[in-house]
């Protein structure tokens, strides 16, 4: 009787865990998603546009009508807080860009089915959600910090003849550089309340609501406690690091407001990541 041929085993491919080439593998994924839709392009455009134009123009309007009508209250203003004067119009309207972009980053997949296909390649929910984030808020650091320093600069040549500010000025560097990470942090807080929401029409009205209609309404509360609300909303809190110095009666200074509206974004992104896990795409 003849033995049976030995069986040979298949050699199975070791399979290294997934680690840190992995999440490299989603960051790439995330930033050919990103950079892939149009909208991002045009948004950041717009983006570019409104804060770099926003800001010349409404330097050049005061400077051209420096001694107009009210002229003595607006000097005092500009020259206690220059930068805050240079690049507060243009940020706060370009902010309005951001927001749009942050919800858009993820509802989009939303309303075009391209989270299923995300989700089927990658099970792993929370780490696509953390890479998108972190693609998503390198590119708004690059772009919000080039922007706000070409603001600057455009800004304080302008206002040079009548009020000189310089980089080298105390509290100019923090707040140039410190409008660029708002505008960043911004951006991803929006993106949070999209993936909470995930209707982009409903993502953009509530971020739009919570940044700019909230503290309106939180200014008309009476009293002291009024006042500790606004202090905590996150725009209000956030803005504050775009600021040369603490004003008077400001609860919080620039670097506590700042790190208020990071904890507001770091709660909202926790709850987006469990509800991601929890419901279905």
């Amino acid at each position: 009787m003849t033995s049976a041929p030995p069986v040979t085993r298949a050699r199975v491919p070791s399979v290294r865990p997934a680690g840190r080439a992995g999440f490299g593998g989603l960051l790439r994924a995330e930033w050919t998603k990103i950079r892939s839709v149009r909208s991002t392009v045009w948004t950041l455009i717009l983006f570019v546009v409104i804060t770099v134009g926003f800001t010349t123009l409404f330097t050049w309007l005061t400077v051209a009508n420096w001694n107009g009508p009210r002229a003595a209250s607006r000097d005092a203003t500009v020259a206690s807080d220059p930068i805050r004067f240079i690049l507060g119009a243009g940020i706060g309207l370009g902010q309005l860009t951001i927001c749009v972009l942050g919800a858009l980053v993820i509802t989009t997949e939303y309303s075009t089915g391209v989270i299923r296909a995300s989700l089927l390649a990658v099970p792993r929910r929370i780490q696509m959600l953390a890479a998108k984030v972190v693609v998503f808020a390198a590119l708004l650091i690059v772009v919000a910090e080039i922007v706000v320093f070409c603001s600057f600069f455009i800004g304080s040549a302008i206002l040079h003849s009548r009020v000189a500010v310089s980089l080298s000025d105390p509290g100019i560097t923090r707040a140039v550089i410190g409008a660029g990470l708002f505008l960043s942090v911004l951006g991803v807080f929006a993106l949070a309340i999209g993936a909470l929401i995930r209707h982009t029409a409903g993502a953009i009205t509530t971020v739009i609501g919570v940044v700019f209609v909230l503290p309106i309404l939180s200014g008309l509360l009476p009293g002291s406690w009024g006042a500790h609300i606004d202090a905590y909303l996150p725009e209000q809190a956030g803005s504050l690091i775009d600021e040369a110095h603490q004003q008077s009666g400001q609860l919080l200074s620039p670097w506590q407001g700042f790190g208020v509206f990071c904890l507001w974004t770091a709660v909202l992104l926790a709850v987006a990541a469990f509800l991601l896990v929890r419901r279905d795409a």
